[in-house]
């Protein structure tokens, strides 16, 4: 019930706010709005001020399908116009007018979503503390000299300034952006009973990122923050329960492995399973203050494909946690700075996607955003916030791609009657309609074939 419900919200707000910057500019452009509606289909609501705005007779709509919006205004184009109003007509505005009018869609969409980020940054959240796990064997942070343990003080890519980083989030987006874009990091990180700072250099420009998923963060090295090799709870009857392990239990060494952190930890059993039925391995704890032996053999189970090993316990306490939280001009300036770093990471995975450089599994449709809508949700108004801003992103840098059907596509005939000075001919028009269309199409059955086979596949 709780997705359902943050779907239709998130939706219907989204759709309204879209379709309210189309409305509000019309209205300041002096062209008369007819209707506007949040949703498609059956009406389930519908109502007309008494008091409107000059020229202005505007019926607001709600429709029972909230997969989008429209907003209906008076145009030649669509039906007879009187003598005494063609004036407010859509079609008869300047040139400069009908195109403010459609890109004021998606920037009201791209608004909101500073406005939610600085919500977000002015609200304060509760985050890990940029502190390193230990790094997966082989990988990039690995080879760079990471070891598990430092603290991540100052950030950025190679050949720009370093700005001071606040927890991990910081770190994980900064890991993306540059995986993506193929742009090395650099990290300045303190390490414990050590004085000063070193910099360490992660070569991201050689990784090849199709994708962004775990496997991303397995190949650069870095799945999380540090977390303290501690037991926590333990099935019955699971491997850890048959060997004695207890809650609470802090694991120092394991087989020949001199445990740092959870990460570790888990990433050793799980590998136990990779050469067949994994033997008992002497593990030492620390229990009580005193250090305990016990042997441990684990499970061998299927994931995804390949063989892990499991011992039926949850390893590593909850992370160190900071709280980040800005002033009014700051939160407002990282609003504004975080929304145009995910257009431009939207864009720059379409344009992958277009190309073949990138997966096109990436693409998600309705179940996907109603499943995220949920989860985040009920991890409370934070994460919903975020999940809405970065939904909220994407809609208005779709609605900007040059497609006949999207706002982005009519600016572009806008753009051609700019340079030529004249409009695009019908013909012309009816056919680059019947294409946006088809390619909107398939889009949207890749999104909603990726979005069967996450959730049910």
């Amino acid at each position: 019930m709780l997705t359902i419900v943050a779907f239709i919200v998130a939706l219907g707000l989204l759709v309204a706010v879209h379709e309210w910057g189309h409305y509000r500019v019309a209205v300041a452009c002096g062209v008369k709005v007819l209707r506007f509606s949040v949703g498609f289909g059956t009406t389930l609501y519908r109502w007309k001020p008494k008091k409107q705005r000059p020229n202005q007779d505007t019926e607001f709509v709600i429709g029972a399908f909230p997969l989008g919006g429209y907003v209906r205004m008076l145009d030649e184009r669509e039906a007879p116009v009187a003598p005494g109003e063609r004036h407010l007509a859509f079609n008869t505005q300047p040139l400069r007018s009908r195109a403010l009018i459609v890109a004021a869609g998606p920037a009201a969409n791209l608004l909101l979503a500073v406005f939610l980020y600085a919500v977000v940054a002015w609200w304060g959240t509760m985050e890990p503390q940029a502190i390193l796990a230990s790094p997966v064997a082989g990988s990039v942070a690995q080879q760079a000299g990471l070891h598990g343990g430092e603290t991540v003080t100052r950030a950025g890519f190679d050949g720009e300034p370093a700005a001071p980083v606040r927890s991990f989030e910081d770190v994980r987006w900064l890991l993306t952006r540059g995986a993506l874009d193929a742009r090395d990091v650099r990290l300045a990180v303190t390490e414990p009973g050590r004085r000063g700072e070193r910099e360490v250099a992660l070569p991201l420009s050689q990784l090849q990122a199709p994708d962004v998923d775990a496997q991303l963060f397995r190949r650069i090295g870095l799945l999380g923050p540090y977390t303290a090799p501690v037991i926590g709870e333990i099935m019955k009857g699971s491997a850890a329960e048959r060997a004695g392990l207890r809650q609470g239990d802090e694991v120092l060494r394991a087989g020949g492995l001199a445990v740092v952190d959870a990460i570790q930890l888990r990433e050793w059993i799980r590998a136990q399973g990779a050469s067949g039925t994994p033997a008992a391995a002497p593990w030492t704890v620390r229990r009580d203050g005193r250090e305990v032996q016990l042997d441990v053999t684990p499970e061998v189970v299927q994931d995804a494909g390949k063989r892990i090993a499991r011992i039926g316990a949850y390893v590593g306490l909850p992370p160190q946690m900071v709280e980040v939280r800005s002033g009014p001009l700051e939160g407002l300036w990282r609003g504004a700075a975080k929304t145009g770093e995910v257009s431009l990471l939207t864009l720059k995975m379409m344009g992958r996607m277009v190309v073949g450089q990138a997966s096109l599994r990436n693409l998600s449709g309705p179940l996907t955003i109603a499943d995220y809508a949920g989860k985040s949700a009920s991890l409370g108004l934070v994460q919903y916030l975020v999940f809405l801003a970065m939904i909220s992103v994407s809609l208005g840098v779709l609605n900007l791609l040059p497609l006949p059907v999207l706002d982005g596509g009519h600016l572009m005939y806008y753009l051609w009657e700019a340079v030529t000075g004249r409009s695009v001919p019908d013909a012309w028009m009816e056919r680059l309609q019947r294409g946006g269309v088809a390619v909107l199409l398939v889009m949207m059955t890749i999104a909603l074939f990726n979005d069967v086979t996450r959730l049910f596949g």
